[in-house]
């Protein structure tokens, strides 16, 4: 995740953003349920409406809470499928904020209702998450049931009214990317806390519909635009949250961006850039489904690096005898392709892995939804190919592991 107006409000501030601490444990996002009341174009757990057996008992829930907990894990946000599907839901998350975790409900928004808006204040969830695929006709198109968007914006009311911390979580693609602007818009009417703009990543029913991503000057148009509104509202000191997710380009992009409008803090930037260094997966953010099966974070659902229900999630997340977990926890990725030369390779830590592996099955290519251009990077693309790099093949693995 790329916390854009963290960022930019340093600038606008004129001091640095806090010292980076190591997280005592990585960030776990956990599908307690694959049931969903919908069946969204780009679910990456292809969810639907009906019972999945295996799934993770309450008790079995606690259990792993516990080691979570031991473990370091300090922030929990629960998923799904539809999370609010899941009957003993509002037990589990009192028990998560009992613990001590930071806790938050990521959600498609239309099962919050009158009904359940106390239970939701109840727990304290520190922040609710809820999918927007864009304006009425496209987020129903989007989600696959008419209704959808009117029942969410009532979900996201209902929790502002409430007095809880509400996000808008948005994955861009060119069926919706024109309407990030109204989103924009709606964000300021509902006085939405949040802003979440995910890139498509090609995962469950997103690989399926990968031919839909943008192409990579939409992409940029898109970031020109999200930058433009969070430097705004740093500019008239207004609270609101930026963050951007699945392609770590944007933070290369950002420097970029403020290199062509205020120069002057580029490289002050830079340093808190070099100092963020890009993708985590497999290192500060991780996922458990809902059959126990711990993944390197949410879109690695096609490979699995254990289930905590055969050992605890501590040995499964340390255990680098598997080999992707050993090359993403790695100081310097092996990665590939244009990837090898490019300057700012410290920043954006190689990307997203998911998508190299579901175009090329090597997890280590060159990712194919980086939307810089090689001048931007610095590579020289014959000299590139011409690279031998004998050390990264000892870390490849193929797509069958």
């Amino acid at each position: 995740m790329f916390r854009l107006s963290q960022y930019l409000n340093a600038i606008n501030n004129k001091k640095s953003s806090p010292p980076r601490q190591e997280p005592t444990g990585p960030v776990v996002i956990w599908n307690l349920i694959r049931r969903c009341n919908l069946t969204c174009k780009h679910c990456y757990a292809t969810s639907a409406d009906k019972n999945f057996p295996g799934e993770l008992s309450t008790q079995e829930i606690y259990t792993v809470m516990q080691n979570l907990h031991d473990f370091g894990v300090r922030v929990l946000i629960l998923s799904g499928g539809e999370p609010l599907m899941r009957p003993d839901i509002f037990a589990i998350s009192q028990h998560a904020k009992a613990m001590g975790f930071y806790l938050g409900l990521s959600t498609n928004g239309t099962l919050i209702d009158e009904h359940n808006i106390d239970e939701i204040v109840k727990v304290g969830y520190n922040y609710v998450g809820i999918s927007i695929d864009g304006m009425r006709e496209t987020h129903d198109r989007f989600r696959r049931k008419l209704g959808s968007y009117d029942a969410a914006l009532r979900g996201i009311r209902l929790c502002h009214a409430a007095g809880i911390k509400i996000g808008l979580r948005f994955t861009l693609t060119q069926d919706n990317q024109h309407e990030l602007p109204d989103l924009l818009q709606l964000m300021d009417d509902e006085c939405v806390d949040k802003f979440y703009l995910s890139h498509l990543n090609y995962a469950g029913r997103g690989n399926k519909n990968r031919r839909d991503d943008l192409h990579h000057q939409m992409t940029r148009r898109a970031m020109n635009l999200l930058f433009k509104t969070c430097w705004q509202d740093t500019q008239n000191n207004r609270q609101r949250e930026f963050v951007t997710g699945n392609n770590d380009a944007d933070g290369v992009y950002l420097l970029l961006w403020v290199r062509k409008h205020m120069p002057a803090h580029a490289d002050y930037l830079e340093t808190m850039l070099m100092r963020w260094g890009g993708n985590s997966s497999g290192v500060n953010i991780s996922n458990i489904d809902n059959l126990g099966n711990v993944h390197p974070d949410t879109m690695w659902w096609e490979y699995t690096i254990g289930n905590v229900k055969q050992r605890t999630f501590s040995d499964i997340w340390m255990d680098t005898s598997n080999p992707l977990m050993a090359g993403l926890k790695h100081q310097q990725r092996p990665v590939e392709g244009r990837c090898v030369d490019c300057i700012y390779r410290q920043i954006c830590g190689g990307n997203t892995r998911t998508r190299a592996w579901q175009l090329t099955g090597n997890f280590w290519a060159e990712d194919p939804g980086c939307y810089l251009n090689n001048e931007e990077i610095g590579v020289d693309i014959e000299q590139q190919r011409l690279q031998l790099q004998p050390w990264s093949h000892q870390l490849k693995i193929s797509p069958s592991a």
